[in-house]
C-alpha cells in the first residue's frame, strides 16, 4: 500500500536527485577471434610434437651442373689440413697429410707454394688443386690460393677433402 501512496503524491525533482542518462546500447557485429587463434596454435603445437620424422629415408642429391673434374695426374695438389688447435692451418704438398707440412711462416710458406707450382708447370701440370679439410677456415685457403696464384699461367681449383 505504501507504493500506491507514493504514486499519488506529486513528483518533486529536488528530492529525487539528478536523473542519470541511459547509455546507448551498441550493436556490435564484430566477433572476437582470439580463442580461435589460440586453438589453432595449440593444434599446430600438438601435431608438431606428436609427428615423427622418418630419418631412415635416403635423399638422392642431384649431380653438380657446373663443376668439372680435375685429374690428380695433371695437377699440383696442395692439401690444407686443420691444425686441431690455435694457429694457421697446415699445408702439405701432395694429396693428403703425407710427409712434412710446409713452414708456418706465411712468407716462407708462400714462397714454397709458388716454387712447387712453378715446378709443376715445368712438368706439364697446368692446374693447381687445393684440397681443404672441413674445419679449415676460409682465410687459410685464401692464403694458399694467393700464394699459388702468384705464378702466371696456373689455373686454380678448390675442393673439399672427403673424410673416409
Amino acid at each position: 500500500m505504501a507504493d500506491e501512496q507514493a504514486w499519488d503524491q506529486p513528483f518533486d525533482e529536488e528530492e529525487a536527485g539528478p536523473v542519470l542518462e541511459r547509455r546507448p546500447v551498441l550493436d556490435t557485429t564484430e566477433m572476437d577471434i582470439t580463442p580461435m587463434i589460440d586453438i589453432t596454435f595449440l593444434l599446430l603445437i600438438f601435431f608438431l610434437v606428436c609427428s615423427t620424422a622418418n630419418v631412415q629415408t635416403a635423399v638422392e642429391l642431384p649431380p653438380a651442373r657446373h663443376g668439372t673434374g680435375v685429374s690428380d695426374r695433371t695437377s699440383v695438389v696442395l692439401t690444407v689440413a686443420d691444425r686441431g688447435g690455435p694457429g694457421p692451418a697446415l699445408v702439405y704438398l701432395g694429396d693428403g697429410k703425407k710427409g712434412k707440412p710446409l713452414s708456418d711462416d706465411e712468407d716462407a710458406q708462400a714462397n714454397e707454394i709458388a716454387h712447387a707450382v712453378e715446378q709443376g708447370l715445368e712438368k706439364g701440370k697446368p692446374t693447381v688443386l687445393i684440397k681443404a679439410e672441413k674445419g679449415v677456415k676460409h682465410g687459410d685457403v685464401w692464403r694458399v690460393e694467393t700464394a699459388a696464384g702468384r705464378v702466371e699461367g696456373a689455373k686454380l681449383h678448390v675442393a673439399v677433402l672427403e673424410v673416409e
